[in-house]
């Protein structure tokens, strides 16, 4: 097994009740990479992110095929500890979603959680995870004060450091910016770069120039099929196929 790679999929097939919606999917998630994933509305991308933590165990009749594997293990395996994988394998959301509680307590969630009652752990965990969203500066004066106060593009960047604070190895974001105004994308931007040190990030994109900016690798999607997968800089100057080129140029989607 390659050691860059972090998660594995192989030849996944999801299923929404008899509506087959991802087909054949095998694709490799290296540390420290940001993976875009591309595709016109309902191909799947979306579909194939909540596999990756399992978040489509939560829908009715829906069922999964082949193999994901985080280091080495298959996620789908019935001895895997979901609560425990989901630790693992962050997730932030398209429109952020903070708690209605204090900024502080937002981001301590999944410590208390998951049973952490030192005190002193927990502050230290926050002002970390803070830090690493780039959001500290901006709320160390108001830790008690609301979650809800804060503006779109800071409640996103509590939702990464939510994410973050109980030390996950993964972290998937479906559309993290696409309810936000520009500098408030920016910043997710230039944080997503920072972050990569860290941790192995997939994202969800209908941003074209964005998966160019953040990516190191893009994956094509159309109708529920990876179509075309490579380094980034190739898939948006020179791709193999004449479908990734129709949709990256507009010309479809």
């Amino acid at each position: 097994m390659d050691k860059s790679l972090k998660m594995t999929i192989g030849d996944l097939n999801f299923y929404y009740g008899d509506v087959r919606a991802l087909h054949d999917i095998s694709l490799g998630f290296r540390t420290h990479q940001v993976t875009a994933l591309i595709g016109p509305s309902g191909c799947g991308k979306s579909t194939l992110l909540r596999c990756l933590n399992r978040m489509n165990d939560l829908i009715p009749y829906s069922r999964v095929e082949g193999q994901i594997l985080l280091d080495g293990q298959d996620i789908y395996d019935p001895s895997v500890d979901v609560v425990a994988l989901r630790r693992d394998i962050g997730m932030v959301f398209q429109k952020p979603n903070p708690f209605p509680k204090s900024i502080f307590e937002n981001v301590a969630y999944g410590l208390r959680v998951n049973g952490m009652k030192n005190k002193a752990f927990v502050a230290e965990r926050v002002e970390k995870s803070l830090q690493e969203a780039a959001l500290w500066d901006e709320v160390k004066d108001r830790l008690y004060e609301s979650a809800l106060g804060l503006s779109g593009g800071q409640q996103q960047r509590l939702c990464i450091a939510r994410a973050m604070a109980v030390a996950p190895e993964v972290l998937l974001m479906d559309e993290p910016a696409s309810a936000l105004d520009p500098i408030a994308t920016q910043k997710i931007e230039e944080l997503i770069h920072k972050l990569k040190k860290t941790y192995t990030i997939i994202i969800v994109t209908h941003n074209m120039q964005q998966a160019a900016r953040v990516s190191d690798v893009t994956a094509f999607f159309y109708l529920g099929k990876v179509v075309e997968v490579d380094k980034t800089e190739t898939i948006f100057t020179r791709p193999s196929l004449q479908q990734t080129s129709d949709y990256i140029t507009g010309r479809f989607g």
